[in-house]
């Protein structure tokens, strides 16, 4: 439900963005945070900075294991005002080897046969920043494929495998941030792209039902635990699919976007476009791939996508482009206590 002005609360500025924080190997990401003279970082931060928002899901950011190069990152922008004390920062599957030979080249250690695309384990994974604690976390990234309820891997896997492929290309968590008067649950997830595979099309069944994960979690089913229960949440994360164009299984998108739990704010840009990465025309052309999805009961306030088309604001085209091909989306809810 979207509103025109937030009573009787300040909103809560939920933000999505798909950076290009990822490097050609492991420890250069904090390499180049540190020097503070990458014009690409230099300009994310700019982005970030003016979306200014309470809660951000980052994707393609590189991981390692201390969360050094998050830590650096955090710094860098509370240099610029952009304060981020809440961190969280989780192994992905990227990179991750399956030792089998997943594309059915000959090879088993390649990057195309890691459990998400990488060449090293980490490479452009998933991190959050928060203003907020962050609470309880259920990390859903080892789940297997096949362990999914009426899954597809069977389509396309051979028996080595299916005993071992994870679902998520990159990560998949149910986090709860601790508000002053509640946890808010972010239900986090970075899909993987439904192209660069062949005629069997693995990559376009994987990742529908990496989106189908999420639309059994909001049903009631659970790989492990109890079912969801929360009022208070937003699904947020880069699906990788649009509503109406490119390649990829749009009934798995269309069940998460007309789900009875959620709701769809539909963020745009200056002219009302719904975009959010500018690809080369015609093929795969700009494209709606990065979403936040609150819960149904939620009040929104506001959303857009942070894609200025001249410079009369604070952000030039330019810089918006150089930090990324994707654009920061962000969804403003009002919050009920509970």
């Amino acid at each position: 439900m979207l509103v025109t002005q937030a009573a009787h609360a300040e909103p809560l500025r939920l933000a999505n963005f798909h950076t290009q924080l990822s490097r050609a190997g492991p420890g250069l990401l904090l390499r180049d945070l540190r020097r503070g003279e990458d014009a690409q970082i230099a300009a994310t931060i700019a982005v970030i900075a003016e979306a200014d928002a309470d809660i951000l899901l980052l994707q393609d950011i590189d991981f390692d294991v201390e969360s050094a190069a998050l830590d650096a990152l955090a710094d860098a922008l509370a240099a610029v005002g952009a304060v981020y004390p809440h961190r969280l920062s989780l192994r992905p599957n990227t990179g991750r080897p399956t030792g089998v030979d997943i594309d059915g080249d000959g090879r088993t250690h390649r990057a195309r046969d890691a459990h998400g695309y990488g060449r090293f384990n980490g490479q452009g994974g998933m991190a959050l920043l928060s203003r907020y604690p962050i609470g309880k976390l259920r990390d859903f990234t080892d789940l297997l494929w096949v362990d999914l309820p009426d899954n597809r891997a069977r389509l396309v896997l051979g028996q080595d495998a299916l005993a071992v492929l994870r679902l998520a290309s990159v990560a998949a968590w149910d986090v709860a941030i601790e508000l002053p008067d509640g946890p808010f649950h972010m239900l986090a997830l970075h899909a993987g792209p439904p192209v660069f595979d062949g005629p069997e099309d693995r990559n376009g069944f994987r990742n529908a039902d990496e989106l189908r994960f999420w639309q059994r979690y909001l049903d009631g089913w659970s790989p492990h635990g109890p079912s969801f229960a929360a009022d208070r949440f937003a699904l947020m994360g880069t699906l990788n699919l649009d509503p109406a164009r490119g390649e990829g299984h749009r009934d798995a998108l269309r069940a998460l976007l007309d789900h009875p739990m959620l709701q769809d704010p539909v963020p745009t840009r200056p002219d009302g476009g719904t975009a959010t990465a500018d690809w080369p025309e015609p093929t795969p052309g700009n494209l709606r791939v990065d979403y936040i999805l609150p819960a149904a009961g939620l009040l929104v306030a506001d959303a857009g996508v942070l894609w200025p088309l001249d410079d009369t604001g604070p952000l030039a085209p330019d810089l918006v482009a150089l930090a990324s091909d994707h654009r920061l989306v962000w969804v403003d809810i009002v919050i009920q206590p509970e």
